[in-house]
């Protein structure tokens, strides 16, 4: 099972891996990335992780056994107590229960580490492939709470609070994260 780790400067190779080969993939249902971030990803990675540093935001991967990134989890815009979750995972292990066991581990630690109260997500409606989103978001205790546009394509927000899992963190100490 691919571990969950905060993401790092040694990270950036393999992530950078991860995007390209599942670019055309993760542009099926989000917006693609542009080549803009591909051309820069170096100094984008340095921006994320000072990002994390601040505490602003909190950027996950999922490493497998051979080092490479089958995913990703992050928490970005933290302010008053919640922050915005968004995820990805690799096409070649999509569909076997990552993304909610990922999402599950990142509730918890958004909780328990970071001292976030609630997250919030949202997903676009015109993609068949974002129904499995939707039912990750659902598996992990998320609810929806209306309607947007994300790039222009109807979607919906959702809401995860997370004082059951703080509680759970007075009782178990803090989760790890790598």
């Amino acid at each position: 099972m691919p571990a969950l780790q905060l993401l790092r400067t040694d990270h950036a190779p393999a992530l950078l891996a991860f995007e390209r080969e599942n670019r055309e993939w993760f542009a099926a249902s989000v917006p693609d990335r542009g080549e803009e971030y591909f051309a820069r990803f170096d100094e984008r990675h340095r921006a994320l992780l000072a990002e994390q540093e601040a505490g602003t935001c909190w950027f996950h991967v999922l490493v497998d056994a051979a080092g490479g990134i089958v995913g990703r989890v992050n928490l970005v815009d933290a302010a008053d107590g919640g922050a915005d979750l968004g995820y990805r995972i690799a096409r070649r292990a999509a569909g076997r229960g990552l993304a909610t066991r990922a999402v599950r581990d990142v509730c918890g630690l958004a909780a328990r580490r970071y001292g976030l109260r609630t997250l919030r997500a949202a997903t676009t409606l015109d993609n068949p492939d974002n129904t499995a989103s939707r039912a990750v978001l659902a598996r992990a205790g998320f609810t929806v709470t209306g309607e947007t546009l994300l790039g222009g394509s109807p979607g919906l927000t959702f809401r995860r609070d997370l004082h059951d899992l703080g509680a759970a963190a007075d009782r178990n100490g803090p989760a790890a994260a790598g």
